[in-house]
């Protein structure tokens, strides 16, 4: 079983973020609360069975004081079978940090961070409108490994407007410097939603050049790769095998239930989704009503969607799994395609399992959509 938390609270708007969160902090308590009873109104949502991993998301879960992580802990161990081994990871933003801090979220079984340092370039980080500082994005590694959390992975953006490649490999190398066993590296987007969006559609940037991002995702994946970093998912890369056991379960397609607003949950056959409103969150929670729009999955739905994230990874999609999800139309609609896109060199087939080359996850994306069903 997997749980996810939502915490929609950060200090202030990253230019490229378009996840559901909020500056305004007066009613985080009241929200953090409303969450826990959440948690008790849904124990019946995931079937029997210890709790495998707990993901603190966001917003800026680290924002989080020390009575707050508490109640939501207390609350999932009241009513779920933690495993022992359980991983509970918890995004965090340098500027929260320190080593009070870091101390607090080991004690409290914290045992995963999943850092959002983005760059180590200082330029970089005003233009995104991050709150840390560059010095802080390299010291607050350091601290958390001195605090006893040594499970830790940071996120780096790249494709971020430069003139060469410079930035991105002082980035890699202040990164490999830190030995964190997990990297996740995500591509700039310009979502419409958001700072940057408004900012293209005014024409005060420049969309992001497909060929740039290209190069800069093909010097990253080598540059990892020759530091012992496996790509076990277009953007993620571990040493070790230390994969976050949380979003593989995801790529999997495994159940798992979200709590929180603009939350998702997931059971096999349907998606729920909660609203992306605090003050309306709250005021469901506080009638005892789950504020959850809930969408049945169709068989088409369930082979799409186990394309997009299967084929991401190392696991790939079992062409048997597609045959039972799509009852049996995937090889009828699909299989001229499958061809095709094997003769560029994109796909491969070994003992039932379909998967990427190192060309075809340039367009990873690209190639499940056309891969979709009816």
């Amino acid at each position: 079983m997997h749980l996810y938390i939502h915490i929609p609270f950060c200090k202030q708007a990253c230019h490229y973020c378009d996840f559901h969160f909020s500056t305004h902090t007066a009613n985080k308590r009241a929200v953090v609360e409303a969450i826990a009873r959440e948690i008790e109104l849904r124990k019946a949502y995931l079937p029997d069975g210890d709790m495998e991993t707990i993901y603190f998301g966001g917003g800026t879960p680290s924002m989080l004081d020390e009575a707050e992580l508490h109640l939501l802990l207390g609350t999932i161990h009241k009513h779920f079978r933690v495993a022992p081994d359980a991983e509970i990871s918890l995004e965090a933003n340098p500027d929260d940090l320190d080593a009070a801090s870091l101390q607090m979220f080991f004690k409290a079984g914290i045992n995963r961070l999943s850092i959002g340092i983005q760059s180590f370039h200082e330029p970089h980080l005003r233009f995104m409108n991050r709150a840390h500082s560059a010095l802080q994005a390299g010291q607050c590694v350091k601290l958390a490994q001195k605090a006893g959390i040594d499970n830790i992975s940071i996120d780096l953006i790249y494709a971020i407007p430069s003139e060469n490649h410079n930035v991105l490999l002082a980035d890699l190398s202040q990164a490999f410097t830190l030995g964190v066993p997990h990297i996740s590296a995500y591509c700039l987007t310009i979502e419409p939603q958001t700072a940057f969006g408004s900012w293209l559609k005014k024409k005060k940037i420049k969309p992001i050049e497909e060929e740039y991002a290209a190069q800069q995702f093909e010097i990253l994946v080598k540059s990892l790769g020759d530091h012992g970093y496996e790509q076990y998912e277009i953007s993620n890369f571990a040493r070790d095998r230390r994969y976050s056991r949380h979003n593989s379960s995801y790529w999997k397609q495994h159940p798992y239930l979200g709590v929180g607003p603009s939350a998702h949950s997931y059971d096999g056959t349907s998606r729920e989704y909660n609203v992306s409103n605090n003050a309306k969150y709250l005021e469901a929670i506080q009638q005892e009503r789950i504020p959850a729009t809930t969408e049945m999955l169709t068989s088409a739905d369930q082979t799409n969607e186990y394309l997009l994230t299967g084929l991401r990874t190392i696991w790939g999609v079992e062409m048997q799994k597609l045959h039972v999800l799509s009852n049996g139309a995937f090889a009828l609609e699909q299989q001229q395609e499958l061809e095709k896109m094997t003769r560029k060199g994109w796909i491969r087939e070994e003992s039932g399992i379909l998967l990427l080359t190192d060309a075809g996850k340039l367009f990873a994306d690209r190639i499940a959509s056309d891969l979709f069903i009816d």
